[in-house]
Protein backbone atom coordinates (compact mmCIF):
# COMPACT_ATOMS: atom_id res chain seq x y z
CA UNK A 1 0.00 0.00 0.00
CA UNK A 2 1.34 3.54 -0.91
CA UNK A 3 0.53 6.24 1.93
CA UNK A 4 -0.18 8.91 -0.77
CA UNK A 5 -3.15 6.59 -2.62
CA UNK A 6 -6.41 6.42 -1.36
CA UNK A 7 -7.56 3.41 -0.03
CA UNK A 8 -10.73 1.12 -0.24
CA UNK A 9 -11.05 -1.31 2.71
CA UNK A 10 -13.27 -3.93 1.26
CA UNK A 11 -15.02 -6.76 4.04
CA UNK A 12 -16.14 -9.67 2.03
CA UNK A 13 -16.03 -13.43 3.40
CA UNK A 14 -16.37 -14.92 0.13
CA UNK A 15 -13.05 -16.16 -1.14
CA UNK A 16 -13.99 -16.20 -4.83
CA UNK A 17 -15.74 -12.72 -4.46
CA UNK A 18 -12.53 -11.29 -2.32
CA UNK A 19 -10.53 -12.72 -5.71
CA UNK A 20 -13.08 -11.49 -8.34
CA UNK A 21 -13.13 -7.77 -6.58
CA UNK A 22 -9.58 -7.63 -6.68
CA UNK A 23 -9.28 -8.52 -10.11
CA UNK A 24 -11.94 -6.43 -11.17
CA UNK A 25 -10.02 -3.56 -9.01
CA UNK A 26 -6.95 -4.60 -11.20
CA UNK A 27 -8.88 -3.71 -14.17
CA UNK A 28 -9.76 -0.27 -12.79
CA UNK A 29 -7.76 2.73 -14.14
CA UNK A 30 -8.60 4.78 -11.03
CA UNK A 31 -4.94 4.60 -9.01
CA UNK A 32 -6.22 3.34 -5.34
CA UNK A 33 -4.99 1.11 -2.58
CA UNK A 34 -7.49 -2.02 -1.68
CA UNK A 35 -7.30 -3.51 1.50
CA UNK A 36 -9.69 -6.68 2.22
CA UNK A 37 -10.95 -8.36 5.49
CA UNK A 38 -13.03 -11.40 5.51
CA UNK A 39 -16.01 -10.60 8.41
CA UNK A 40 -17.24 -7.36 10.12
CA UNK A 41 -14.96 -8.11 13.42
CA UNK A 42 -11.86 -7.89 11.28
CA UNK A 43 -13.27 -4.57 9.71
CA UNK A 44 -13.61 -2.88 12.98
CA UNK A 45 -10.29 -4.05 13.98
CA UNK A 46 -8.91 -2.26 10.56
CA UNK A 47 -10.69 0.64 11.61
CA UNK A 48 -9.93 1.34 15.09
CA UNK A 49 -9.15 -1.78 17.01
CA UNK A 50 -6.28 -4.01 17.20
CA UNK A 51 -4.73 -3.90 13.59
CA UNK A 52 -5.64 -0.67 12.43
CA UNK A 53 -5.04 0.57 8.53
CA UNK A 54 -5.05 3.84 7.73
CA UNK A 55 -7.79 5.87 7.32
CA UNK A 56 -9.83 4.47 4.15
CA UNK A 57 -11.23 7.08 1.76
CA UNK A 58 -14.31 4.38 1.33
CA UNK A 59 -15.63 1.24 3.38
CA UNK A 60 -17.40 -1.55 0.79
CA UNK A 61 -18.99 -3.98 3.27
CA UNK A 62 -21.18 -7.14 2.59
CA UNK A 63 -23.79 -7.54 4.63
CA UNK A 64 -23.99 -11.33 4.97
CA UNK A 65 -20.53 -12.25 6.81
CA UNK A 66 -19.55 -14.33 10.06
CA UNK A 67 -18.73 -13.13 13.60
CA UNK A 68 -20.04 -9.68 13.12
CA UNK A 69 -22.71 -9.29 9.85
CA UNK A 70 -22.68 -6.08 7.60
CA UNK A 71 -25.29 -4.64 9.82
CA UNK A 72 -23.54 -4.98 12.87
CA UNK A 73 -20.48 -3.48 11.38
CA UNK A 74 -22.01 -0.20 9.73
CA UNK A 75 -24.31 0.38 13.26
CA UNK A 76 -20.70 0.46 15.10
CA UNK A 77 -19.41 2.74 12.59
CA UNK A 78 -21.96 4.77 12.54
CA UNK A 79 -21.55 5.34 16.69
CA UNK A 80 -17.68 6.00 16.58
CA UNK A 81 -17.28 9.80 16.36
CA UNK A 82 -14.24 9.38 13.79
CA UNK A 83 -15.74 6.93 11.31
CA UNK A 84 -19.05 8.35 11.45
CA UNK A 85 -18.67 10.14 8.15
CA UNK A 86 -16.88 7.51 6.60
CA UNK A 87 -18.31 6.84 2.95
CA UNK A 88 -19.98 2.91 3.64
CA UNK A 89 -21.14 1.28 0.49
CA UNK A 90 -23.00 -1.62 0.79
CA UNK A 91 -22.03 -4.29 -1.52
CA UNK A 92 -24.52 -7.27 -1.64
CA UNK A 93 -26.16 -9.84 -3.18
CA UNK A 94 -29.21 -9.04 -1.50
CA UNK A 95 -32.59 -7.02 -3.24
CA UNK A 96 -34.48 -7.11 0.12
CA UNK A 97 -36.49 -4.10 0.09
CA UNK A 98 -36.46 -4.78 4.36
CA UNK A 99 -31.94 -5.18 3.93
CA UNK A 100 -32.29 -1.93 1.59
CA UNK A 101 -34.32 0.26 3.83
CA UNK A 102 -32.34 -0.81 6.84
CA UNK A 103 -29.03 -0.33 5.39
CA UNK A 104 -30.04 3.36 4.72
CA UNK A 105 -31.74 3.88 8.31
CA UNK A 106 -27.98 2.68 9.86
CA UNK A 107 -26.31 5.06 7.84
CA UNK A 108 -25.14 3.25 4.43
CA UNK A 109 -23.69 5.92 1.65
CA UNK A 110 -25.04 3.24 -0.74
CA UNK A 111 -26.75 0.45 -1.36
CA UNK A 112 -25.65 -1.64 -4.45
CA UNK A 113 -26.52 -5.21 -5.67
CA UNK A 114 -23.61 -6.97 -6.74
CA UNK A 115 -23.43 -8.03 -10.26
CA UNK A 116 -23.77 -11.32 -12.09
CA UNK A 117 -21.30 -11.16 -14.72
CA UNK A 118 -17.25 -10.41 -14.44
CA UNK A 119 -17.63 -7.82 -16.66
CA UNK A 120 -20.69 -6.00 -15.04
CA UNK A 121 -18.19 -6.04 -11.69
CA UNK A 122 -15.57 -4.66 -13.26
CA UNK A 123 -17.72 -1.74 -14.30
CA UNK A 124 -19.56 -1.58 -11.48
CA UNK A 125 -16.16 -0.71 -9.50
CA UNK A 126 -15.17 1.43 -12.17
CA UNK A 127 -18.10 3.69 -11.07
CA UNK A 128 -17.49 3.04 -8.13
CA UNK A 129 -14.71 4.25 -7.48
CA UNK A 130 -14.76 6.90 -9.94
CA UNK A 131 -17.80 8.63 -7.66
CA UNK A 132 -16.16 7.96 -4.56
CA UNK A 133 -12.32 9.09 -5.29
CA UNK A 134 -12.79 11.30 -8.08
CA UNK A 135 -16.09 13.00 -8.22
CA UNK A 136 -16.89 13.21 -4.19
CA UNK A 137 -15.23 15.82 -2.49
CA UNK A 138 -13.86 14.61 0.31
CA UNK A 139 -13.99 16.33 3.80
CA UNK A 140 -11.21 18.13 5.15
CA UNK A 141 -8.25 16.32 6.12
CA UNK A 142 -9.17 13.34 4.66
CA UNK A 143 -6.65 12.77 1.67
CA UNK A 144 -8.23 12.83 -2.14
CA UNK A 145 -4.97 11.41 -3.83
Amino acid sequence: MTPDKPLILFAEDDPDDRMLLEEACAEDPTDYDVHFVEDGEKLLDALHGARPVRRPRLVVLDLNMPRVDGREALTEIRTQPHLATLPVVVFTTSNSPADIVRCYELGASSFIIKPSSFQDLVATIRAISHYWLRVVEPLPGDSKA
